[in-house]
C-alpha cells in the first residue's frame, strides 16, 4: 500500500541537466521512520533509487544486495532536505571576497541538514546580467556538494537589463530577481527603477526580491556617527535603525501591489519590518518574509561588545536588534504564517578582513554565518520552545522554500517522485556550537556556545550519503544546478486580481468641458 503518493508532473520535473548516468547512484531503504511532510506525520519506510523517491510504503522488505543500503530511523524523524533561501558563497564584496565559496558552504549545509542552496548572482553596477550569470555558474559547478539554483539581483536599470532578465527566465531557469532599495551608489534602485523591474517581474513570471533599507537614511546616518566620533561595530545599528527597515519594507510592499506582483522580502530583521510584512498580508497584499539563523538566534547587543573583533562578526546588513525579544517575535510570525521561509544571509568573513572597518565601521565586510546551524537554530527556538510543529519546523525550514521558488514537489517533500533529498533527524540530540567543530571556512561563529537540540544524523543529496556519523561523505561537482520554471504558485490569481483592479471600471463617462479656460503667463 503507498502511502501519500505525490507523482511529480514533467513541468515540475524540470532538471534537465541531471541524472544522466543513474547507475552511478545506489538504492537506500529507509526503514521504521516517522516521515515528517509540512502537512503530515506518519510512519512509512522510503526507498530510494535513481536520485528519486520510488516507493513510501507502510513496510518495504527486500532481499539483500551489493548496491542496497538499509537505514534504520526508529525514533527519528524522516524529514525533506532542508533549503537555504539566501546564501552569498565566495560573494565578492566591500573589497574583499567571502571565505565560505561554494564547496564549503555545500559542506557546512549538509553537516547540518541542507540540501539545496539558493545563492545570489550580484552583478556590479552596469554590468551584464547574463555575463555575471555565467562567472557564478563557472565558480559553482565545479565545487558544490548539494544541489543549488540562483537568484539575480538587478543593480541597475534600463532596457538591456530587461531584455537579459528575458533570457534568464527563458533559458536559464531563473525564476527570482532581487532589488536593493540599500547600498546608495553601489546597488540601489530608486522607486521608478524598481516599479519597472517589479513590473518586468510580473511579466516574466519571476518573484521579486528586495533588500528593504532605506539607503538614502542609512547614508546620512553614516555620516552622523562618523562626525560624531563612533567609529566602531556598534555604529552598524545606531546608523541603520528598525525604523529605516520598516519604512522601506512597507514601500516596497505598496510599489509591488501597484504593480500588483507578488514580492518577497528578504531577511526581515526587527519588529518594525515584520510588522509592515503582516500589515500588508492582512490587506490582501501579496507579500512574503524572510527571517534569516541569525535573527532568530542572537541578537545587535553583540554590537555593544568591549572586543572590536567579536562586535564586527555581527556586522550585516539590516543588522541585528539589540531588542533581545525580536527572536522570539520573528518565530511566533513563522508559526502564524506571516513569515515564511528561513534563510540565513550566509556571507562570512575572517577577523582580517572584517578588520578592513578597523577605523570605520563602514568599512567592515557586511555578513554573517548560518548555513550550517540554521535547521538546529529553528529546531530548538521554534520547536524545543513550543512555537512550532515538526511539520511548520518542515515548512518554513524546507517545503515553503521550494513552493515559493517554484520546485514543489521535486524538493522539500517525502514523496514518490520526489528528488532522495532527505535528513535523518534526531530532535533530542544535542550539541554546542562552535568555530572550532563547524563546517565554514570562517573563524568566528556568531551562534558559539549555544547548545541546541536537532542533529542531522544522516543527509543524503539526490540518493547519495554525505553525512554520517559526524563525518561528510562529500564529492564536488556532485550537486547540480536546479532550473526554476516561472509562474509559479505565487502568482495564482494575480489575473484575476488584474481584472479586478481594472480602472476602466471605474471610469466616469461625462459631457466634456466647455468652459473658459485662464491662459498661463508664457
Amino acid at each position: 500500500k503507498i502511502l501519500h503518493p505525490h507523482i511529480m508532473s514533467e513541468n515540475n520535473n524540470n532538471n534537465n541537466n541531471n541524472d544522466e548516468n543513474n547507475e552511478e547512484y545506489g538504492r537506500i531503504l529507509i526503514k521504521n521512520g516517522t516521515i515528517v511532510n509540512d502537512d503530515q506525520e506518519f510512519q512509512a519506510d522510503v526507498l530510494c533509487e535513481g536520485g528519486k523517491i520510488v516507493a513510501v510504503e507502510e513496510s518495504i522488505d527486500l532481499p539483500e544486495a551489493d548496491d542496497l543500503r538499509i537505514i534504520d530511523a526508529t525514533d527519528r524523524l524522516v524529514i525533506p532536505g532542508g533549503i537555504d533561501t539566501h546564501t552569498h558563497c565566495e560573494l565578492p564584496f566591500m573589497g574583499t571576497v567571502a571565505v565560505d565559496d561554494f564547496n564549503y558552504g555545500t559542506q557546512a549545509a549538509v553537516a547540518g541538514g541542507t540540501t539545496m542552496l539558493l545563492d545570489f548572482v550580484i552583478p556590479s553596477k552596469g554590468q551584464s546580467l547574463l555575463e555575471a550569470y555565467d562567472i557564478w555558474r563557472k565558480k559553482a559547478d565545479p565545487k558544490v556538494n548539494c544541489d543549488y539554483s540562483f537568484h539575480v539581483a538587478v543593480t541597475w536599470w534600463e532596457e538591456s537589463v530587461a531584455k537579459e532578465m528575458e533570457e534568464l527566465v527563458g533559458k536559464h531557469g531563473i525564476n527570482s530577481f532581487k532589488m536593493f532599495m540599500a547600498y546608495k551608489d553601489v546597488f540601489q534602485l530608486t522607486d521608478e527603477e524598481l516599479f519597472h523591474s517589479f513590473s518586468k517581474c510580473k511579466e516574466l513570471g519571476a518573484l521579486a526580491q528586495v533588500h528593504a533599507e532605506n539607503g538614502d537614511l542609512i547614508h546620512e546616518g553614516q555620516k552622523k556617527c562618523l562626525e560624531l566620533g563612533i567609529t566602531g561595530p556598534e555604529g552598524q545599528e545606531l546608523s541603520r535603525p528598525e525604523d529605516v527597515e520598516g519604512e522601506a519594507t512597507y514601500r516596497a510592499c505598496i510599489i509591488a501591489d501597484r504593480v500588483n506582483t507578488p514580492v518577497y522580502i528578504v531577511h526581515v530583521m526587527s519588529k518594525a519590518a515584520a510588522n509592515a510584512v503582516v500589515k500588508c498580508r492582512k490587506e490582501g497584499k501579496r507579500v512574503f518574509g524572510e527571517p534569516i539563523a541569525a535573527g532568530l538566534g542572537t541578537d545587535g547587543t553583540n554590537y555593544f561588545h568591549k572586543c572590536w573583533r567579536h562586535a564586527a562578526a555581527y556586522v550585516m546588513g539590516p543588522p541585528l536588534r539589540p531588542d533581545p525579544t525580536v527572536k522570539d517575535y520573528l518565530m511566533n510570525l513563522l508559526a502564524s504564517g506571516d513569515m515564511a521561509c528561513v534563510g540565513t544571509d550566509n556571507c562570512t568573513f575572517n577577523a582580517n578582513q572584517k578588520a578592513l572597518g578597523a577605523n570605520d565601521f563602514t568599512q567592515i565586510p557586511n555578513g554573517v554565518n548560518g548555513i550550517e546551524d540554521r535547521m538546529a537554530i529553528v529546531w530548538e527556538n521554534g520547536v524545543m520552545s513550543g512555537t512550532l510543529t515538526q511539520t511548520e519546523f518542515v515548512k518554513v525550514t524546507s517545503t515553503n522554500a521550494a513552493k515559493i521558488f517554484n520546485i514543489y514537489p521535486q524538493k522539500g517533500r517525502i514523496a514518490v517522485g520526489s528528488d532522495a533529498d532527505i535528513v535523518i533527524w534526531n530532535g533530542q540530540e544535542t550539541r554546542v556550537i562552535s568555530k572550532d567543530t563547524h563546517h565554514h571556512k570562517v573563524d568566528f561563529n556568531i551562534f558559539e556556545g549555544m547548545e541546541v537540540h536537532g542533529i542531522a544524523e544522516i543527509t543524503i543529496s539526490r540518493g547519495r550519503v554525505v553525512w554520517e556519523n559526524n563525518e561528510l561523505k562529500t564529492v564536488q561537482g556532485s550537486g547540480k544546478y536546479i532550473p526554476r520554471p516561472p509562474f509559479g504558485c505565487v502568482f495564482d490569481n494575480i489575473e484575476q486580481r488584474e481584472q479586478a483592479r481594472d480602472l476602466t471600471k471605474r471610469k466616469v463617462d461625462r459631457e466634456p468641458y466647455s468652459g473658459e479656460v485662464i491662459v498661463l503667463p508664457k
